[in-house]
Parts: structure tokens; sequence; C-alpha cells
């Protein structure tokens, strides 16, 4: 299973929404994502430039896809975008795989 991070902002009517009916929105959440295979890990709210964010497991990036295409699609949101997250164990492999790659910068080919 594979984490991701979803940063999320409400817009304005759904604030309202939730001021006059008050929800837990992790039961919500978690429902969803447990009827689809996944995990809700965690869901936090924020002052800052995001109002929340949300913690998934996934068993891959089309199920992930598929419900953070639904849940935008949904309307109830201004901003609404998913990070894949990487393990240090993963990053590791990732950064050993790299020392294969033999990439040319821009512009690099013509001054060499």
């Amino acid at each position: 299973m594979s984490l991701y991070m979803s940063t999320f902002e409400y817009k304005p009517e759904v604030w309202s929404e939730l001021i006059s009916n008050p929800e837990n929105r992790t039961e919500t959440v978690s429902r969803l994502l447990e009827s689809a295979g996944c995990k809700l890990k965690g869901l936090w709210y924020a002052f800052g430039k995001s109002d929340g964010f949300a913690l998934i497991e996934a068993p891959n990036n089309v199920t992930s896809a598929s419900l953070m295409i639904a849940i935008s699609a949904s309307g109830a949101f201004s901003k609404f975008e998913t990070t894949v997250l990487m393990t240090q164990d993963e990053l590791l492999k990732a950064l050993e795989q790299a020392q294969d790659v033999e990439y040319v910068a821009p512009g690099a080919a013509v001054h060499a």
C-alpha cells in the first residue's frame, strides 16, 4: 500500500454549511475510502494556506486517482491536491537508481 497526502481548501459555502451543521468528516471520509479498499490514516485541519490535510493509504495510483477525481468533482473544494509520498527506503532506492541515469540538462550538450 502506498501513502498519499491530500491538501484541500473548502469553498466558503462549505464552511458556512459546516458551521450550521457540524459534522465529523473523519468518519465520513473513512467510510468512503474503506469502500474503495483504502484507509484514512489521519485528517487534520490547519491555519494557513490550506484548510486541511489527509493522509491516505491506497493500493495503487489508479485507485488513489479515482478517489481524488471523485472528491474534486464534488464541487466542495476551491483547491484539492494530492501528493504521492515515499518512505525513506523508497527514496534510498530511487537515489541508487539515479546513479545510472545520464540526464543532460537543456543547453548543456551545446556547451560540451
